[in-house]
């Protein structure tokens, strides 16, 4: 026989199938099935893939609170309540606290020298051009050339006089004790597909609780020292009090509305967003300007403030899960079938490699 087939077209081989009942065997084998579906579930738990989501609906509202007294040069001793400090306007989430200030005081319509850092040097009036003015002048030019001081002529300009002089803010800030003020967050949340709401100020959340909280022993405390913000962000609240800077407060809403797992609570963090390096940035910080107005002697008349301070944006993220059905069996399938899959790749890479061998393939299969 062997020489009528050299090519063993002839030949036929299967495996042996062989049942054994044991049942240590048997627990081994379901207990390593059990194992590696044990782990599918709980991957698929760990990523939430049988949830449907939803996106975060936010509001945000916020109440600083804190009284400074400050010296102000020329103008004495200050105190500074929330009026004063918040700025003269608040944008949408987020609000604005003064830390530093330049005082310009007894401004009034009149004709003064330019600032010779604004404005162009002159030796004659014919360097100045009447009803001149750019984008860096305080006034506009009369065409007169004008002592600034001993040493320097400039351009005379009609504009509210004396003019600001100084541009350095002054070290160490001025409203320094704002680090000690308190700023309470209110952020309301929906989401829409589960019609789902909740608010940081959670339900046990009393009267008595706010005014006892403390972020140092409770991460959920809703209200927030200025200087801890700044200390969080990695920041030294009185190098950036002098120039100023923008910090963002991020909250972030991780939601499970499962039964069994249910949690949707905030969780805050803190980051400077803007370049804090003088010597990188062409402007640092920020600043910017207000004034208090009143009329002496029939004059009016008015206080120039250059106001530095940090600004706070509020920054909400989120989403919640709720339990799909379809989405669960549509995970399961595909991890059972991924599972199938791979074993039988292995069955078949183990049957490849015995029909190479001339020795039988005996297959076992466990019964218990």
């Amino acid at each position: 026989m062997p020489c009528c087939d050299p090519l063993g077209l002839c030949q036929y081989q299967t495996n042996k199938l062989v049942r054994i009942r044991s049942v240590r065997l048997g627990s081994l084998k379901w207990s390593l099935n059990g194992a590696i579906l044990l782990f599918i579930c709980i991957v698929m738990l760990w990523n939430r893939k049988y949830q449907e989501f939803d996106l975060v609906v936010s509001s945000i509202t916020t109440k600083v609170k804190g009284v400074a007294q400050t010296h102000l040069p020329g103008v004495g001793d200050v105190v500074w309540d929330v009026v004063d400090y918040s700025g003269a306007s608040q944008d949408k989430n987020s609000f604005f606290v003064v830390t530093n200030v330049i005082v310009t005081k007894n401004q009034k319509q009149g004709k003064c020298p330019e600032v010779p850092s604004k404005g162009r040097l002159c030796r004659s009036d014919k360097d100045c051009e009447k009803g001149a003015w750019d984008q860096q002048s305080h006034g506009i030019q009369t065409g007169s050339c004008i002592k600034f001081d001993v040493m320097k002529k400039t351009c005379e300009v009609s504009a509210w006089c004396p003019i600001e002089t100084k541009t350095a803010p002054p070290r160490p800030a001025l409203l320094a004790a704002a680090e000690n003020f308190t700023v309470l967050i209110k952020n309301n949340i929906r989401f829409p597909a589960f019609n789902f709401i909740r608010r940081n100020i959670l339900p046990q959340m009393n009267d008595a609780y706010l005014r006892s909280c403390h972020r140092g022993n409770d991460s959920l405390c809703p209200i927030f020292r200025l200087g801890d913000i700044i200390r969080e962000a990695g920041e030294k609240f009185s190098d950036m009090a002098v120039e100023g800077g923008v910090i963002g407060i991020q909250i972030k809403w991780d939601c499970n509305l499962d039964r069994l797992m249910q949690r949707c609570l905030p969780r805050y963090s803190f980051r400077r967003l803007d370049e804090k390096e003088s010597n990188r940035t062409l402007y640092p910080g920020l600043n910017f300007r207000f004034a208090k107005y009143n009329v002496v002697n029939s004059v009016e008349e008015r206080t120039l403030y250059k106001a530095f301070g940090i600004r706070f944006d509020v920054m909400v993220f989120g989403q919640v899960g709720s339990i799909c059905l379809l989405y669960l069996s549509w995970s399961l399938i595909a991890s059972l079938l991924l599972w199938t899959f791979v074993l039988e790749n292995l069955l078949l890479a183990g049957r490849k490699e015995n029909a190479e061998s001339s020795t039988p393939t005996i297959s076992y299969q466990l019964l218990i």
